[in-house]
């Protein structure tokens, strides 16, 4: 048998005759109960807005997108798009057209970006179930969709016919823009359509077909900016990024969902880490309620280390029977921490109990990983804490 962990489990689940040291016991466990809960709420709510993000994004994302290495667009030929679609795991892709223009309607205009795409678009993104109002863009038309953000600040709707709207860009190799005839490439578009996904977008995205945008820019028949790609459910991402890699020879850059929005998931992470940090310095301050609490029983147990000594318990022994006092108090209140925590989370995710908005719950992700981060955090401070307290037994208290 163990001596020290016997007697360090007798001291940790036996009542002691002082009132005051079982009522320290009973907030030290219960802080670091708490403080372990809270974390791995806390882990599973970013988790969540992480995974709510992303697939958010999915309405204007692609799973993966090729942009040119060099320069702003490409050569993309028939012979090209048949390479791509040759890979294993590519279920549609689509050719994209994206620039900034100049908007114009009455005398109010605004910079947005024109983003023309074909008619295997709406396969790659959900972007047309986003239009709130009116009707994604015809083929080979010139009708556009536009975000609510621009519509509102150049006070145009669907089918306004009596405010005429114009994109302009300025020609290549024409120099200083200085007037509007001579230096711009100019179309007359009809919006039929209104999206609503994001301030961002809302506020300087224009969607037409990939035709009026290569009308607009003069671009060749050939010319793209980038080709956006949609993956079979079960298809390897990174298998398909090597094998376009290789047959493209380096000519694109390759980004997933994720890389496409690396700013809001650096943000995420720069969150994420803070509130670790936060939260790990609360547990720190919940285990000097630990340290306390050992402390004191070693003083209340005085007399019977006395006896421990004298029957041949080394110091050593003694100081080890506190050390793991400590370390499993904060073992067990981890764990009861983390379970409460993990039901918390399950409740959320199944019954929807903190609601976001009217229709949306707070999103959370239950995750063992998570778990496992604050099992961990809990573990190790609790045995740095555990050890400082046992180290104040010394031959000279047990005699005395």
């Amino acid at each position: 048998m163990n001596f020290p962990l016997y007697i360090a489990k007798r001291y940790l689940f036996s009542k002691s005759s002082n009132n005051a040291i079982n009522i320290m016991t009973l907030i030290a466990s219960g802080g670091v109960i708490i403080a372990s809960a809270a974390l791995f709420i806390v882990l599973s709510v970013f988790a969540g807005l992480k995974d709510y993000s992303l697939n958010f994004s999915t309405f204007v994302d692609p799973d993966l997108k090729l942009i040119p290495t060099t320069g702003k667009s490409f050569q993309w030929s028939e012979k090209d798009n048949a390479s791509l679609l040759k890979i294993e795991g590519i279920a549609v892709s689509s050719e994209i057209i994206e620039e900034r223009i100049f908007i114009k309607t009455d005398n109010k205009n605004q910079i947005a970006t024109l983003k023309g795409v074909d008619k295997n678009y709406s396969n790659v993104t959900s972007i047309d179930s986003m239009v709130t109002k009116g009707n994604w863009i015809t083929p080979n038309s010139t009708e556009v969709v536009s975000g609510w953000g621009i519509s509102n600040n150049l006070s145009f709707g669907v089918l306004d016919y009596i405010k005429p709207l114009s994109f302009y860009v300025p020609k290549v190799g024409k120099g200083q823009a200085t007037s509007i005839q001579g230096y711009y490439n100019s179309v007359y578009v009809t919006n039929v359509g209104l999206f609503d996904i994001n301030e961002q977008f809302n506020n300087n995205y224009v969607f037409s077909d990939i035709k009026l945008a290569k009308q607009l820019l003069s671009y060749k028949d050939d010319q793209r900016s980038a080709i956006e790609i949609k993956l079979n459910p079960d298809a390897n991402e990174d298998l398909i990024r090597s094998q376009i890699e290789t047959a493209f020879e380096g000519k694109f850059n390759i980004k997933n969902r994720a890389e496409l929005n690396d700013a809001l998931f650096k943000m995420l992470n720069t969150e994420n880490l803070a509130i670790y940090l936060i939260f790990t310095l609360v547990i720190i301050i919940a285990l000097f309620n630990v340290i306390g609490a050992i402390i004191m029983m070693i003083l209340d147990k005085k007399k019977s280390l006395n006896t421990l000594f004298h029957l041949g318990a080394e110091t050593k022994s003694i100081k080890s029977i506190f050390f793991l006092q400590g370390s499993l108090m904060t073992i067990v209140s981890g764990i009861i921490g983390v379970t409460i925590g993990l039901i918390i989370v399950f409740l959320q995710q199944s019954f929807e109990l903190v609601m976001l908005t009217p229709d949306l719950a707070y999103p959370v992700r239950l995750s063992f990983f998570n778990a496992i981060v604050v099992l961990v955090t809990i573990f190790a401070f609790g045995i740095m804490a555990s050890k400082i307290a046992s180290q104040r037994i010394t031959p000279s208290l047990i005699k005395s």
